[in-house]
């Protein structure tokens, strides 16, 4: 059964702006060269361009000593990443959070590269979804530029805890 997961209430409130029209003071605005305080800037965030150790771990084994070395490091800072959604588990007491299982690539259920990320207990509007076409509904094997705070990684279950920044759509 592939679990799919609409957006609408998520796309609610803050959605104003899209409709702006050229004559509103908001389209007419500079954007700002300070990002929101809730995102890191681009120097900030932790990519597989600027950080060898995270391009090496994305393509390493999901329980090998590379995860614990680099979470212990990075505790608390911000990883971006091309992935997928690996699968996804509606929680049993509230439909409405989620976790989400998520994998480096484009692979989804295949992916078998790379670490096991997680975002736990979670709803869609926790994903902080944006991009040109933002859709309907998440599911099995969507593909997301994922920007995540690292929590920890889980020796037991070779599992990094990620707290989602934002979720572009790609």
């Amino acid at each position: 059964m592939t679990a799919i997961i609409g957006t609408g209430v998520a796309l609610g409130d803050g959605d104003e702006e899209k409709g702006a029209s050229a004559s509103s003071p908001a389209a007419s605005e500079k954007p700002s060269a300070t990002p929101p305080a809730n995102e890191p800037t681009t120097a900030e965030v932790i990519t597989a361009q600027n950080s060898p150790d995270f391009a090496t771990l994305l393509k390493a084994d999901p329980c090998g000593e590379a995860n614990v070395n680099f979470a212990t490091k990075h505790e608390g800072q911000t990883v971006a990443f091309d992935g997928s959604i690996r699968h996804m588990a509606a929680h049993a007491d509230d439909r409405t959070r989620y976790d989400f299982l998520l994998g480096p690539g484009d692979k989804g259920p295949q992916t078998t590269d790379g670490p096991n990320f997680k975002y736990e207990d979670v709803n869609t509007g926790n994903l902080h979804l944006t991009g040109k076409d933002i859709p309907a509904a998440i599911a099995v094997g969507d593909k997301f530029r994922f920007i995540a705070e690292v929590i920890e990684f889980n020796t037991v279950q070779c599992l990094f805890r990620l707290a989602p920044v934002s979720t572009e759509t790609r």
